[in-house]
């Protein structure tokens, strides 16, 4: 038996023999053990740290002693007096294995860190991302062997690295040269490698060893917002986090006008196409200066987008999305070069993963989302419903997977609202209405307290009150059909019918006053019956998306719903519950899942591997078409009343007791009015 020392690493497990004088890192990478090192085994970037633990370890069947490894050394010592390392750490490619030995690799170590996700679940984010930094000493220069940098570079990464091949641009060629020598022929690069590639691309190239970080965008193209994640690629860190309004709003609030637009004027998608190119450089250098970072550290962009907003941000007409059959251009994943997309703003090499699309109008926002949540992993029938203008729904469970798109319109977002903003500071976010005294009290972003609380006009005095957003604009119907102001149909009451001189007329119908700041310059905030009709459209049309998947299953019900998208975080489950957005489950079975779509994209940037099983998963999810099913508009219908005309909502009932006043102002225009619309049909 080997009489070389045993050298045992935890949290792996992982053990083996060395001859003493082995490098810690050395025998880390022959067991493969998780240890990171970018400057490879120099000590100078002090990745590998590792912490010995010394004594007797009768699980392991070893003791420890004091001088099982090496003496520190000078270069851990140089190390500690520049930056410091920890009591008890060392680094793992100076240390030495002198005798048997127990090696813990302390998380930020590790190459595959994890990343605990907050918002959404309790389980982890793998780091190994596609673009990662390698430190590397080329050889000089040899009139006795005449080759090129490139290769000497190639080669140096193939002998420290165990990197077989690399490629590299006319641009990166360029810089090549002039950086190899300014490092002294020791240098740092950035090299990309997809789960599809056999050769890793240089996308940078650094003198000496860069410390400056290395960023991805993960960005979730919605017809309505574009939001992005400045993503840490070492630690998996979010640096920043911003969003834009989709330019291409002012072609077309929804889908189907944008496309609609396009086949009406000729170079139209091209205009669409341009706009939010643009405003995705725009992002870009905004979410960079906030993290106060170099745009060109980007090197790396995952998209996740609905099907139109795919093809557009890859220049493709999307008339054939416009029609049945529905056909998409391509629904498999897409691995790029960013310029072809005209992303200047960042990294001249980046590169750029689009996750695939699921079906004509399911797109690689719903494949996100499913990446993110799981829903094909879950033990009991989950309904996760990812709200935008354009709504995802999923519903599976281990057994199978149903997915649909339903067009809900930009209302849950603030859009096509009198009084609707994006959120941002000074907008309505939350409002409760007094079921007997009828006045409202609201919170606002940017101020953690209500409006009927001490110091809030003070501390909104610099924002003001300047709008609502859309979860504002969900609690705010909701609220108004608690508080009785409202009847089923979404008619609201006038002030002699409600007993409240909050409801105002407007033409032949009324509006609810939130707040009224006209006479000091500012907005008259109100709830519209107009509003109040596009949040009926919208949750009436999420509803019956949700219908048609549980008609497929053949369920009446579901488990738990799992509320995602800008709502998601915002809005109570009550509320949901109240307008009928969601199918009636316990509350305690509807949580909130934030930007799951968002969260998706990040994965997919943090973790290569993700890719590839998101590309397997997609294809085992079965596509409900909601513009072709018939029992479509017969649920669109039913879930016009709030919460539903025909669908029971037994939990609802435990909870709260929705009143059902009767008004009859003579002219109301509402979903479910239907004798104002016999009325009008009357009067011709």
């Amino acid at each position: 038996m080997s009489q070389d020392p045993l050298v045992v690493f935890t949290p792996s497990g992982k053990r083996g023999r060395f001859p003493k004088g082995t490098p810690v890192l050395t025998v880390a990478r022959q067991l493969g053990v998780d240890l990171d090192s970018v400057c490879g085994g120099r000590g100078i970037c002090s990745k590998c740290q590792i912490t010995p633990s010394y004594g007797e370890f009768s699980k392991h069947g070893v003791t420890v002693a004091d001088d099982a490894l090496s003496e520190w050394n000078a270069v851990e010592q140089r190390y500690d007096d520049k930056r410091g390392l920890k009591p008890g750490r060392r680094l793992g490619c100076q240390a030495q294995v002198m005798g048997d030995v127990v090696i813990d690799v302390p998380p930020e170590s590790q190459v595959h860190r994890q990343v605990v996700r907050k918002a959404a679940s309790a389980r982890v984010i793998a780091m190994d991302p596609a673009t990662r930094l390698y430190f590397v000493e080329v050889d000089e220069p040899d009139m006795h062997e005449p080759t090129g940098d490139l290769e000497r570079l190639e080669r140096a990464l193939k002998r420290e690295w165990d990197i077989p091949e690399i490629r590299a641009d006319g641009s990166l060629l360029s810089k090549l040269q002039p950086v190899l020598r300014k490092g002294k022929f020791q240098v740092t690069v950035a090299l990309h490698k997809s789960h599809t590639d056999d050769v890793a691309r240089v996308i940078e190239i650094w003198p000496g060893l860069h410390e400056g970080g290395l960023y991805g965008l993960a960005i979730d193209l919605g017809s309505t917002t574009v939001a992005a994640h400045l993503t840490d690629l070492d630690t998996g860190e979010v640096k920043a986090s911003s969003g834009i309004m989709n330019p291409q709003i002012r072609y077309g609030e929804d889908l189907m006008s944008r496309v609609s637009y396009s086949m009406m004027n000729p170079g139209g998608d091209q205009e669409m196409t341009a706009a939010v190119r643009d405003a995705l450089n725009t992002l870009a250098i905004e979410i960079a200066q906030e993290a106060d970072i170099d745009p060109a550290l980007i090197v790396e962009t995952v998209f996740v987008c609905n099907p139109v907003m795919h093809h557009l941000l890859l220049g493709i007409d999307p008339v054939e999305l416009g029609q049945a059959p529905f056909a998409l251009a391509t629904s498999d994943s897409i691995s790029m070069p960013a310029r072809e997309l005209d992303l200047t703003a960042i990294n001249p090499r980046a590169r750029t993963y689009i996750l695939p699309c699921i079906a004509g109008h399911v797109g690689a926002d719903a494949a996100a989302v499913a990446l993110s949540e799981e829903p094909g992993k879950s033990e009991d029938l989950v309904l996760v419903v990812d709200v935008g203008t354009n709504a995802e729904i999923l519903l599976g469970d281990t057994s199978r997977v149903l997915a649909c798109s339903s067009p809900t319109g930009p209302a849950f977002e603030g859009a096509q609202i009198s009084s609707g903003q994006r959120a941002a500071p000074g907008a309505i976010e939350a409002i409760r209405i007094d079921p007997d005294t009828k006045e409202p009290r609201f919170r606002v972003i940017g101020c953690e307290k209500w409006s009927d609380e001490d110091g809030f006009w003070e501390e909104t005095a610099a924002t003001g009150i300047t709008g609502i957003c859309g979860s504002g604009i969900i609690e705010a119907v909701a609220e108004l059909r608690i508080a009785g102001l409202m009847d089923e149909s979404g008619l609201i009451g006038s002030a002699e019918a409600t007993g409240t001189p909050r409801s105002v007329p407007e033409g032949r119908t009324h509006a609810y006053l939130i707040h009224d700041a006209t006479e000091q310059g500012g907005p008259r905030i109100t709830v519209t019956q107009g509003d109040i009709r596009a949040i009926q459209l919208a949750k009436s049309a999420l509803y019956a998306g949700a219908r048609l998947l549980m008609d497929e299953r053949g369920v009446d019900k579901v488990d738990r719903v799992v509320l995602a998208g800008a709502f998601g975080a915002h809005i109570s489950p009550k509320h949901a519950m109240v307008l009928g957005m969601i199918p009636d489950v316990p509350l305690e079975k509807v949580t909130s899942a934030g930007n799951a779509a968002g969260t998706g994209a990040r994965i997919a940037l943090c973790n290569v591997a993700a890719r590839q099983e998101i590309e397997r998963v997609v294809r085992e999810i079965t596509k409900v078409e909601t513009a072709i099913e018939p029992k479509f508009q017969e649920h669109f219908v039913a879930a016009n009343a709030i919460p539903h005309k025909t669908d029971p909502f037994p939990e609802l009932s435990k909870i709260v007791a929705l009143p059902n006043p009767s008004f009859n102002t003579g002219g109301g225009d509402s979903a479910g009015d239907e004798g104002g619309r016999r009325r009008r049909r009357r009067r011709g």
